[in-house]
């Protein structure tokens, strides 16, 4: 399992995010055969998405993040709950690209830069609360770094990485990092923090070598004081069910099931997060044909 951290910095002046993720990454990789590059892309949008949903206050409130950024790998759609949940999967998982002019996975070409990111959250009001940014990158870090700053007036540091086996494609490391200074953090503190930059972009290969995620953070951030307030368990986990896929068939409405009566005499449902098939008879369209006729 993974887990999130949550702490403080600089007298509380920072608030700090950080999550280790190689098993949420992997299990991606193995539900939707991912490409290396899609892992990577994928991967860390599973992981700011995680963090990002473990901020969510109600226990049925849900984060979407969609990325569309116009690149041949397609969208990308996440979403987790605030119990570390989160599941997503990308439009293209076996698109390959040439490694980038660094020797890297090219995943802003995959993902692309040329569209919007939206974050979704459904905190079970009438309407839920959409934000919606410009691209940047396609590294995804990035835009998520620009969403912080342009939608939600919060400029952030974010560091997402995923480590990608050469030989294989196994996820070897995954991690990811949000840091934001409160309204009151001084100016100097601000500037330390950015000039660990570089450092932090070492998270995903400390973690790699078997450094635990908060000795990481503390050597990344060496000489700033640090105070962790909560730890928490995260995972892939896709919560469709059966009944959930039956609600799906009788929203589609008589007409829609009576043709899939008569031309397929059956129905075969694959969910879009896990990839797990639910098939239904031709009686079993009939009930949900009967029950459709009720709800109209």
């Amino acid at each position: 399992m993974g887990r999130i951290v949550r702490g403080l910095m600089a007298n509380d002046t920072v608030k700090l995010m950080a999550i280790t993720g190689k098993d949420i990454c992997e299990t991606a990789r193995e539900l939707h055969g991912l490409s290396r590059v899609c892992t990577a892309a994928l991967g860390r949008s599973l992981l700011i998405t995680d963090m990002m949903g473990a901020q969510l206050k109600g226990e049925n409130d849900k984060l979407t993040t969609i990325i569309k950024g116009g690149g041949p790998a397609g969208n990308i759609v996440c979403t987790a709950d605030n119990r570390g949940h989160v599941k997503g999967y990308i439009e293209n998982p076996k698109l390959e690209l040439p490694l980038n002019d660094s020797g890297k996975l090219d995943v802003s070409m995959a993902v692309g830069w040329f569209g919007e990111l939206t974050v979704v959250r459904d905190l079970g009001l009438k309407e839920p609360y959409v934000g919606k940014s410009n691209m940047v990158s396609g590294e995804i870090a990035e835009d998520f770094a620009q969403y912080f700053t342009v939608s939600e007036q919060q400029p952030s540091m974010v560091y997402l990485g995923v480590r990608v086996d050469p030989h294989d494609g196994k996820v070897r490391a995954g991690g990811g990092l949000i840091v934001q200074p409160m309204p009151f953090c001084p100016d100097e503190v601000i500037d330390k923090i950015q000039d660990r930059v570089p450092m932090v972009k070492m998270l995903a290969g400390m973690l790699d070598d078997g450094i635990e995620l908060e000795a990481s953070l503390k050597k990344i951030f060496d000489g700033i004081d640090m105070t962790f307030t909560e730890t928490m368990e995260t995972g892939f986990r896709c919560d469709c069910t059966r009944e959930r896929l039956e609600r799906v068939l009788i929203s589609l409405g008589r007409d829609e099931l009576s043709d899939m009566i008569e031309k397929e005499h059956g129905a075969e449902l694959t969910c879009h997060f896990c990839n797990k098939k639910y098939s239904f008879s031709e009686d079993e369209l009939k009930g949900l044909l009967e029950e459709a006729g009720k709800a109209q």
